[in-house]
């Protein structure tokens, strides 16, 4: 008996295999570039973040320092994936992966099979075995954390305002970074402007000129990645912004009441952390080596070792560049691994199994320091100075989503360019009771960012 036409057609396409499926654990540059890298391919794909958003986070410090409006460097990811209907947007927490049935597991129970899997969870805050430290000196990975952070240091300025007591008040207007890589510089020579440029005009009771910033470091220079001109001339720039250096100085304590660096203690209400990252738990989730800082140790062609379907990007791997140094934690070499897996994964569909090794291409350094500072390391041009943060800010504002988010962003610096003002300066998280100054004040905005859902050091650790 021949079957009608329209029977036919259902019963080839009922007999058509099934679709390659691709899981991406993580939504940041590297997983979001795979995704755009895999458009037009013949698969599924599920990209699973505990977050909606995808966060440009180099900027990040700009919202901790009331330069910038979250909104501004943030967008949600199924904005971003609405014009692909093959991709599914999950938003969860993973909490291991059972490699050998091949399903990435949930927070909720459920699990989500997989053909390839592709890791690109990040990092997290590392505080070389003094995890307590976190709730006084919150890092910057998150747009969490920026708020939190602007909320400190805008608060230290409110309470000082109203603090009658000399000393109590100079530890509110004492800030300390830790850490002076590209953040920690950043970082410090932003506040430094927040307090000298900005906020004298608003506050009665105090003067915000004689805000401390400190910038401690371990290490014998600032910007340490960098040629040694630049770290040079970053730290003269710091210094002439009226920060604070301090080289050769490890933490040893950080607390309600400040810091101790070196043998000396510091009273400082506002405490930021920026001195070191540790990998997501990816390496626990297959059971596989990482490095010290719990970053899987995966072959030349992105995946992990016994398991050419898993592939690992981005700041969760460690893998050597051609010159032999690890390839750094920056958006670009995520960029660059997210577009090695996708043309990998593509090259697999066509039947391609010859190993394809991923080769690193840096394309240089940026860190600003400040308002019409910056330091560049091309490799084969460095520059410094104005020019300098003219560039960083138009590679800044290239790589931005959106023609509406670029023109915000770049009347937001032209604004403080010209007229010295900040419009980010909100308060938000919740209210708390006016402090009393040093430990006080950091024991009370503790209890205000948990209160506000600020996560917690165990949900971080099982988090992807």
């Amino acid at each position: 008996m021949t079957l009608p036409a329209e029977d036919q057609a259902q019963d080839r396409q009922s007999a058509k295999p099934p679709r390659h499926r691709v899981v991406i654990v993580g939504a940041g540059f590297g997983g979001l570039e795979a995704v755009h890298r895999l458009a037009g391919a013949d698969v599924d794909i599920t990209i699973i973040d505990r977050r909606n958003h995808h966060l440009f986070q180099p900027l990040l410090y700009q919202v901790a320092t009331a330069s910038l409006a979250t909104s501004e460097i943030a967008w949600p990811i199924r904005y971003l994936l609405r014009n692909r209907p093959e991709v599914t947007t999950l938003l969860a927490t993973v909490t291991g992966v059972d490699a050998a049935d091949r399903k990435v597991l949930l927070d909720d129970g459920s699990s989500v099979p997989y053909d390839t899997l592709v890791l690109a969870t990040g990092a997290r805050h590392a505080y070389f075995g003094h995890d307590e430290w976190e709730p006084f000196a919150p890092g910057l990975k998150t747009l969490e954390d920026a708020t939190t952070v602007r909320r400190r240091i805008l608060l230290a300025f409110e309470w000082a305002e109203r603090e009658p007591d000399p000393e109590r008040r100079a530890a509110l207007l004492t800030f300390v970074i830790v850490g002076a890589g590209p953040t920690g510089v950043e970082l410090a020579g932003t506040i430094a402007e927040l307090a000298r440029d900005t906020l004298p005009p608003d506050f009665r009771n105090i003067d915000t000129d004689k805000a401390r910033v400190v910038l401690i470091e371990a290490g014998p220079r600032v910007l340490a990645g960098y040629a040694e001109d630049l770290s040079a001339y970053a730290q003269r720039s710091l210094e002439g912004l009226g920060v604070e250096v301090e080289l050769g100085q490890p933490v040893s304590e950080c607390s309600a009441a400040g810091v101790i660096y070196g043998d000396r203690r510091l009273e400082a209400a506002t405490i930021i952390w920026a001195a070191g990252v540790r990998a997501s738990p990816a390496a626990e989730w297959l059971g596989v080596e990482a490095d010290r800082a719990g970053r899987l140790l995966i072959g030349p062609d992105l995946t992990v070792p016994g398991r050419p379907e898993i592939f690992a990007a981005g700041d969760t791997v460690m893998i050597a560049a051609p010159d032999g140094k690890p390839v750094p934690g920056i958006a670009p070499a995520a960029k660059q691994q997210g577009r090695h897996v996708a043309d990998t994964i593509k090259a697999r569909l066509r039947g391609e199994t010859a190993p394809r090794p991923f080769r690193y291409k840096h394309d240089g350094s940026l860190a600003t320091i400040g308002k019409r500072l910056a330091v560049i390391d091309f490799g084969w041009i460095k520059l410094r100075g104005a020019i300098a943060w003219w560039i960083w800010g138009l590679a800044h504002i290239y790589f931005l989503i959106g023609l509406r988010n670029r023109l915000s962003v770049a009347l937001s610096w032209l604004w403080i360019h010209a007229r010295n003002q900040r419009a980010a300066r909100l308060i938000t998280q919740g209210q708390v009771a006016r402090a009393v100054g040093g430990a006080g004040f950091a024991e009370q905005t503790k209890a205000g960012d948990n209160k506000a859902g600020a996560e917690t050091l165990s949900q971080r650790e099982r988090a992807g």
